[in-house]
């Protein structure tokens, strides 16, 4: 009811106008069109329509001077002689190619700029420079950017099964890691410039706008609808974000509605999944042949006569689909843009998988002859997921389960031999629990724009967002991991909500030479996460109904209902900022930023936090001393240094003394929980602070065919928060939150674009970029807290008899995911594992930690992305591959299933046929294990036909077939190479890696 109300409202105050006659100056130099029409939209009150692919054929910049001309004048020594037609509808002006330019152009002798052959490459790249990137609050031509900002475009993303925005860029940007396994419902890893904190989760991540929302939700976004993403690298860029950007901004844009271009878009595909790789571990054959060959056997209820894969039992082939609907278009002021998207996205685990309903409207309205803007989003996703308990022990078990015994027995019941250590039938785990979360998320934003006289311009947007998380779970009476229970289920439903307020004046003058834009504005942000509970409940009568009845359960003895985390949180972030842009002659360009922010999480002594940034960008190739030279057709120097802040991922509560459940105790005769502080209170307690210099060299050459950007960076993070020891005669508890230590990433990123063949019928246009980062934490000590070293949370894989056996360490001189483990001294004559000791003598006890050695990194020397697109008429193919070079991966699955001494109860890898059963301790953590993860990986390759346009109302029609994964290059011995490097323990494969899928993809899209 709501939306039919706010559009009928829009559509009553349209303004319906046309030239009158009205007159104004106007000055241009260099300017791109799109930059043109917002000016004469401003001078004359105009709106305009056209087609992204008409604009390409202009094909140059206007540069042109006119001191009191009306809007036709105007526009008539624009287009005049170009390949573009105008005319007005009200004060709508209609843009159309000029079907007979060529012919008029042959026959006059001439050829524009914008179509003649041998200028055509030149021209696409000078179109590039002036296309507008999105920066923060606000939008600029890159020809005029004085910061690191790279774009990827809609017809530039990555194809495949995705259901995350950040798989769109995967390999497309220098210097944005991100990693991802096959588990439709986890998130990949994303790291911007390498790790700047000690923390893990959002506080590494980007920080997310969409549509010009700040922090909007990711599952939001429909992935069809996007038009562009700009990810903002350097601290000239991001500061304008303040406290949430020191790991980068990642700004989502969306399709728009244009005037008078109605648009009905239809895109589908089918996705076909497996698994791409696995482990080779012995089967039935195998396995009784290593047995015998070493005089050991199995029990006779272990030799059952099968040779059951058990990776093949607990996988599936996956069919996956998803379907998306957009309506676009405008009439005189009111533009809208329509969608829903459906996605079925099957895992390659049984019973896994997520489904995805979104849909999202957006309004905008123009008034007051173009002086006034309303613009209204409305967007809402609802998710299922399909989630298996205790999957990494499914997992395990999966690689370890005797392949000699059947999944069932002959009555139907599952094979089970609870007498060994962390021994499931997996088979039984997977379909004897199961888990589901229903997600639903709405975001509501309303915005105005109003432009006021000499040259001032007023944004505001407030926005509310909403998610809530509904999530059952059920064991069975069956399940062998939970006994004694006779069925058990928990629900839990939590909400959280979000709601801003973004407001600021734009000031922009042009004084001949000059130009000045400067921006003032003031942010309120507050957000409440976790209001909720759980419960649970045990003891059913029939395992029937599941969790969906969780009151019929009868619990016995003294069970005690577990209500779950104490999740609820609220923060409140304000901000004042400020950025000033001056341009001379589109020469010398030069920005500044400030903004102050406070934050309700940290101490009462640093709420306030100020981030500057400042750049300069110096474009050479308009001085008069390169006019003559033939080498470059464009060339700009770039600098910049700012500081950011991080305010992610943090508990709003960590400054200030909590007080938590520390037990029970009896009195009259029941127990009462124990309250006690459970966290020291910090005052003083401050913003991480990310301090980057930033340079660059962007140019081009081959009249434009070939542009690179040459970056180097440098970064420090200060007053990092750490979890420090302390004495409890001074403080409640024994740990203290503080701001202590430092970490730095510094490295270069290459990006090339070339376009090496354009001929009439064919094109091919390529992009390599590649990215070295080198981390190092420098410091994890003041004055007042002393660490050595610390040992994070995950960095012990927990194998079997190696509890708290750490295989990573956090150091200074060292970078996060540095191994530190056992030295491998190979094996003595009688096929015992031999290590090292911190003497360098051999041994076959080494003592954990004491005789601990550095084997390097989990970090790669350099990540590599090459994309090629091909066009031949009405075909096109893209060939994306993706490599890494010097990464480690601690191979920690392999190494607890070596246990030849224990072949007759678990499984083992094919690797161990020649290891003998003498070697008790083989599986150790040690640099044995420690793998080169170096890969090349054929990502992906899409081949497309789009049809001609032979039945009236259809627009396009294109059909396409597109494989991910195709094919993989590495030495690693595991499922896959490519481990998640978030988090402060990169690169540990440790049992529980979802398997990579290798998808087919056959796909249809539909313009009407």
């Amino acid at each position: 009811m709501v939306l039919p109300l706010v559009a009928a409202f829009f559509l009553t105050i349209n303004l319906y106008a046309q030239d009158n006659g009205k007159k104004a100056s106007v000055h241009f130099k260099r300017a791109h069109l799109r930059q043109v029409f917002a000016e004469l939209e401003k001078q004359f009150g105009l709106s305009f329509s056209y087609n992204e692919s008409n604009l390409a054929l202009y094909g140059k910049a206007v540069t042109m001077q006119l001191k009191n001309a009306t809007a036709s004048q105007v526009l008539n020594k624009i287009f005049t002689g170009s390949p573009l037609t105008w005319s007005f509808k009200g004060n709508l002006v209609i843009l159309t190619a000029d079907p007979n330019y060529q012919k008029k152009q042959l026959n006059s002798g001439a050829f524009t700029e914008g179509l003649n052959e041998n200028n055509s490459d030149s021209a696409v790249k000078r179109d590039d420079l002036n296309e507008v990137v999105v920066v923060g609050y606000g939008r600029q031509s890159r020809k005029l950017l004085t910061s690191a900002i790279s774009t990827v475009k809609s017809e530039e993303f990555n194809q495949g099964n995705f259901n995350n925005p950040a798989q769109l860029l995967q390999g497309k940007v220098a210097g944005l890691t991100i990693t991802r396994s096959g588990d439709p419902n986890a998130a990949p890893s994303i790291t911007l410039r390498g790790p700047s904190t000690l923390r893990s989760g959002a506080a590494q991540e980007p920080f997310y706008v969409i549509d010009e929302v700040p922090g909007a939700d990711v599952k939001l976004i429909v992935l069809d609808d996007i038009a562009t993403i700009d990810v903002l690298k350097d601290a000239s860029a991001t500061a304008i974000y303040g406290t949430r950007a020191s790991n980068g901004v990642i700004v989502v844009t969306t399709k728009k509605g244009r005037p008078a271009q109605t648009q009905v878009n239809y895109n589908s595909y089918v996705a076909v999944e497996k698994v791409s790789r696995r482990i080779k571990m012995m089967d039935a054959g195998q396995l009784k042949d290593f047995l015998s060959k070493n005089s050991l056997a199995l029990s006779p209820s272990d030799d059952q006569g099968a040779n059951t894969d058990w990776q093949k039992e607990v996988s599936q082939t996956a069919v996956s689909q998803s379907h998306h609907l957009s309506l676009s278009g405008g009439a005189n002021n009111l533009t809208y843009s329509a969608a829903v998207s459906y996605l079925d996205n099957k895992g390659v685990l049984r019973n896994t998988g997520m489904n995805r309903l979104i849909g999202r409207i957006s309004l905008e309205q123009k008034a007051l002859n173009n002086h006034l803007k309303l613009g209204m989003l409305v967007s809402s996703s609802t998710s299922n997921a399909d989630l298996l308990p205790d999957q990494n022990i499914i997992l395990f078990n999966m690689l370890r389960y005797l392949p000699t015994v059947p999944v069932k027995q002959a009555d139907g019941s599952y094979t089970e031999n609870l007498q060994r250590v962390q021994y499931y039938n997996p088979v039984s785990l997977q379909n004897n629990a199961w888990q589901k979360q229903k997600t639903k998320t709405t975001l509501l934003n309303g915005s105005a724009q109003v432009l006021l006289p000499f040259g001032f311009k007023y944004d505001m947007s407030v926005t509310a967002q909403n998610k809530q998380e509904n999530s059952g779970t059920y064991y069975t009476s069956q399940y062998a991991y939970i006994t004694g229970t006779n069925g058990k289920a928990y629900r839990s439903s939590y909400e959280s909500t979000k709601r801003m307020l973004e407001t600021f004046f734009t000031f922009a003058k042009k004084l001949g030479a000059h130009d000045i834009n400067v921006l003032g504005g003031y942010s309120w942000q507050e957000d409440l996460n976790g209001d909720g509970f759980q419960a649970s409940n045990q003891n059913f009568p029939t395992d029937a109904l599941g969790y969906t009845n969780i009151g019929l359960g009868s619990p016995t003895g003294n069970y005690r209902n577990e209500w779950g985390p104490n999740m609820y949180q609220k923060l409140r972030l304000i901000s004042f900022y400020s950025r000033a842009n001056y341009n001379f002659r589109d020469k010398y360009l030069l920005q500044a930023s400030l903004r102050r922010d406070a934050s309700s999480a940290f101490g009462v002594n640093n709420r306030w936090a100020t981030f500057p940034s400042v750049s300069f960008a110096w474009r050479a190739i308009d001085e008069a001393f390169l006019k003559t030279q033939h080498i470059f057709s464009d060339l700009k120097w770039r600098v910049s240094y700012g500081v950011t802040g991080n305010s992610l991922g943090f508990d709003p509560l960590i400054s200030k003394v909590q007080y938590s459940s520390t037990g029970q105790f009896y009195y009259n005769n029941s127990f009462v929980n124990a309250i006690g502080p459970s966290q020291n209170d910090n005052p003083n307690l401050k913003w991480e602070k990310t301090a980057m210099f930033n340079t660059s060299i962007d140019f081009a050459v081959l009249k434009g065919k070939v542009k690179a950007s040459v970056e180097y960076y440098n970064k420090k993070t200060s007053d990092l928060i750490w979890y420090y020891p302390v004495s409890t005669t001074q403080y409640f508890t024994s740990t203290y939150t503080a701001n202590v230590g430092s970490i730095s990433n510094q490295g270069f990123e290459v990006t090339i674009d070339a376009m090496p063949v354009k001929t009439g019928d064919f094109q091919w246009t390529s992009s390599l970029n590649f990215a070295h980062n080198n981390n190092r934490v420098l410091s994890l000590s003041n004055s007042n807290f002393k660490l050595d070293s610390i040992y994070p949370q995950g960095a012990s894989p927990g194998g079997q008899n190696q509890t708290g056996a750490y295989v990573q360490i956090l150091k200074s001189g060292f970078p996060v995911g540095q191994f530190f483990t056992f030295n491998y001294a190979g094996k003595d004559a009688n096929g015992v594992s031999q290590w090292y000791d911190k003497d360098g003598k051999i041994t076959t006890a080494p003592r954990t930690y004491i005789d601990n050695a550095y084997a390097g990194n989990a970090q790669p020397k350099l990540l590599l992305g090459w994309n090629n697109n091909l066009k031949y008429r009405k075909f096109d193919l893209n060939i994306f591959v993706r490599a890494s070079l010097g990464a480690k991966v601690m191979n920690a699955t392999l190494a607890d299933l070596n246990r030849p001494d224990a072949a007759s109860s678990y499984n083992i890898p094919e690797y161990a046929a020649n290891n003998s059963p003498r070697d008790l301790y083989g599986y150790f953590y040690s640099n044995r294990y420690i793998e080169n993860a170096s890969y090349l990986r054929l990502d992906n390759a899409t081949l497309g036909y789009t049809f001609p346009s032979l039945i009236k109302g259809i627009r396009s029609i294109r059909v396409y077939a597109s494989g991910n994964n195709l094919a993989l290059i590495t030495r690693y011995r595991g499922l896959d190479p490519e481990i998640m490097l978030g988090g402060l323990t990169p690169g540990i494969d440790n049992k529980d890696y979802y398997p990579r899928t290798r998808a087919f993809m056959f796909g249809l899209n539909v313009g009407f």
